[in-house]
């Protein structure tokens, strides 16, 4: 017990060092795992042979992942990316398999060796992309969407590859291995629902397990997740999580399916589940750490004895895997019209060996497939390839993604062919907005904004806009700046932004300006540098929400009506006070001393103002919130109103006058 504790400990240590120093050096958690590995294993030491043992356990975070995955695929979303999964996918395999196996022919190995070996290297690692796309929001991009697809059909695959490597068993090592198979058997027999039966016999069982997994996913999950939640206790549902994800990967297991298939299969049944997201919040935690566990099994299994031995031939063979599958990620990429830097993200991502790799070597080994010797040697090529992955991502994101973002914002300004009554510089989601409010009440505009790829997506939207620099004088010359009665700017960058209205206010001063805001000390810049109007970007949606959640409380609206209106006007009167206070101050200690004490005391103003009782005394600007008073149209004569009632009254005398019977 105490060495399994001390173990346990050198592998926390590693993580919690080596993982926060990657992630601050940029190079991600994935590669922090590795290098960790590396550490306590082939350099140090401090691990041994239990690491096949652990690596074998650590699997268990790949099932897990691909279980909450599944959770995030609804059925329909899977039926609707068919035509990505099964073409680009298959492809990927089958094109993959071929090139491997027709060069390991031409180094001279017997043909179901090089099969074996394509089939081996045709996958890639589901594991790293998809942790490596999570962790840089890439999981939404083209080029994720379609790494995806990729991936999910390398690893439906695994169950065919698992049924057909069996078939290439070479005669002589059956021969030779059939004393050590039979006593390995005798220490690690494992359990199965379908050895000696006959293949129609095999596939029935095989069947009626898939159908039970959908059937009960549907029909019995439901019911046993509301008896499990009527308790009232976390971690019992924890615990049926966790029994969900095990006992279908055991089922797989034992009909000779892969586990990682089955619990994604499970995953995508409760993908409508209105228990999904506890699900995902319960599976989550051990899906990190086996993860990160079976990462640091992956560096510390490497051996570099054998790895000094054929150093040249082990690199060679890796470099050369990992440059085809990038070639041949890059025709596909062609073919389906990824384009961009999404074409690299596409093919670098995709580039390595996989951990079902790891899987697929021990299952030749023990079927007799491929000899010892080539099976060590490729394990250090499918985890050297998985180590040098992140560099890949480091590659697209330092070198390749600011290529392709230089080269779309270095192309020459459109030439601008309209003038307009306002011009809006930037239209993001907050421009956009503002010019389809513009265009819609028949005010002719004129949009600006710096990102080809925004403004290519608005056209194709029939929305007209012009790729150029805002900040440049000659395109708003061009644009109509002196013609111009409005200036919307909305633009990301925040110096940009106080530079554009600063220029435009001193030499175009009959232009009104109207900035958005990023924050509230960005507001001040704005102010101070010539805007006529200043809008924080989240200020009125942040009020509106609060507002809301007033009334869900259960406050009465006119009485939210009242608070929202109060707290506006003081916020207003207090942003005045606070700007007033940051025109006349210095980058001081006991300027920042005064400022954050000022505001200190105006956010207790605006508390004291919410506590007060608004029914003694209502303010103008709270009137109209007031609800008014029963029967207080008598109090009028010849009201307006009267004669609109009245001519309603007429009206309807008419319409059921016409309908009498004569």
């Amino acid at each position: 017990m105490t060495g399994i504790f001390l173990q346990a400990f050198i592998y926390l240590v590693a993580a919690v060092i080596a993982v926060p120093i990657a992630k601050r050096l940029g190079l991600g958690s994935v590669l922090g795992y590795l290098i960790a590995g590396v550490v306590i294993g082939p350099v140090v030491g401090l691990v041994g042979d239990e690491t096949t043992t652990i690596q074998h356990f650590a699997e268990f975070g790949v099932v897990m992942m691909l279980f909450l995955v599944g959770l995030e695929l609804e059925p329909k979303m899977l039926w609707a990316m068919r035509n990505r999964l099964m073409g680009l996918g298959g492809l990927q395999v089958g094109l993959t398999t071929v090139a491997v196996m027709a060069i390991a022919l031409s180094f001279g190995l017997q043909w179901s060796i090089s099969l074996a070996i394509g089939l081996i290297f045709a996958l890639s690692s589901t594991a790293i992309v998809l942790q490596t796309f999570n962790e840089k929001g890439l999981t939404k991009t083209e080029g994720g969407r379609n790494a995806f697809s990729v991936l999910l059909f390398q690893d439906i695959a695994v169950i065919p590859m698992l049924a057909f490597i069996p078939l290439l068993a070479l005669p002589e090592l059956v021969a030779a291995a059939q004393t050590a198979a039979a006593n390995a058997a005798e220490h690690h027999e494992e359990m199965s629902l379908v050895a000696g039966l006959p293949g129609w016999a095999m596939g029935l069982v095989i069947t009626g397990t898939i159908a039970g997994v959908v059937v009960g996913g549907h029909f019995l999950s439901r019911p046993l997740f509301r008896f499990v939640a009527s308790s009232g206790l976390r971690e019992i549902f924890t615990a049926t999580a966790l029994m969900l994800v095990i006992g279908i990967a055991a089922l797989m297991s034992l009909v000779g399916l892969s586990p990682a298939l089955g619990t994604f299969l499970a995953g995508v049944i409760l993908a409508n589940s209105e228990f999904r997201h506890e699900l995902e919040s319960n599976i989550e935690p051990f899906k990190g750490l086996l993860l990160g566990l079976f990462f640091i099994t992956v560096g510390a299994g490497i051996n570099f004895g054998i790895l000094f031995e054929d150093f040249f031939l082990i690199i060679g063979l890796t470099i050369g895997l990992m440059v085809l599958k990038a070639l041949i990620l890059l025709l596909l990429s062609f073919i389906f019209k990824i384009k961009g830097s999404s074409r690299w993200l596409f093919a670098l991502s995709l580039a390595q060996a996989g951990e079902f790799g790891f899987v697929l070597l021990s299952f030749t080994t023990q079927n007799h497939v491929l000899p010892m010797d080539i099976a060590q040697l490729l394990s250090l090529v499918v985890a050297i390839s998985m180590f040098l992955t992140p560099g890949l991502f480091i590659l697209y994101d330092k070198v390749i993604l600011p290529r392709y973002e230089k080269a779309s914002n270095d192309r020459e300004a459109d030439e601008i062919d309209e003038q307009g009554t306002a011009i809006i510089a930037g239209v993001g989601r907050f421009g956009q907005v503002v010019n389809r409010l513009l265009t819609a009440n028949g005010v002719k505009t004129v949009v600006l904004d710096y990102e080809a790829t925004q403004v290519e997506n608005l056209r194709q939207i029939n929305i007209k806009s012009f790729f150029g620099d805002a900040t440049r004088p000659d395109l708003l010359h061009t644009a109509g700046i002196e013609e111009a009665s409005l200036l919307v700017v909305s633009m990301d960058n925040q110096e940009t932004t106080t530079e554009l209205v600063r220029y435009v206010k001193h030499t175009y001063p009959h232009v009104k300006i109207i900035a958005r805001a990023f924050d509230r000390g960005h507001s001040y810049m704005l102010r101070a540098a010539g805007a006529d109007h200043v809008e924080k970007e989240t200020f009125h949606s942040a009020i509106e929400v609060g507002a809301t959640s007033l009334r869900c409380l259960g406050v009465h609206p006119f009485l939210v009506e009242q608070q929202k209106a109060k707290y506006l006007r003081l916020e207003n009167s207090s942003s005045e006070m606070l700007y007033e206070t940051w025109m006349g101050g210095e980058e001081t200690e006991s300027y920042d001393n005064h400022y954050q004490h000022l505001f200190i005391q105006l956010e207790e103003t605006i508390r004291d103002a919410m506590d007060e009782d608004r029914m003694d005394r209502h303010g103008l600007t709270e009137r109209e919130w007031t609800p008014p008073p029963k029967d207080y149209l008598d109090d009028f004569t010849d009201h307006p109103l009267d004669k609109v009632i009245d001519d309603a009254v007429d009206d309807e005398d008419d319409i059921s006058g016409s309908e009498k019977p004569a």
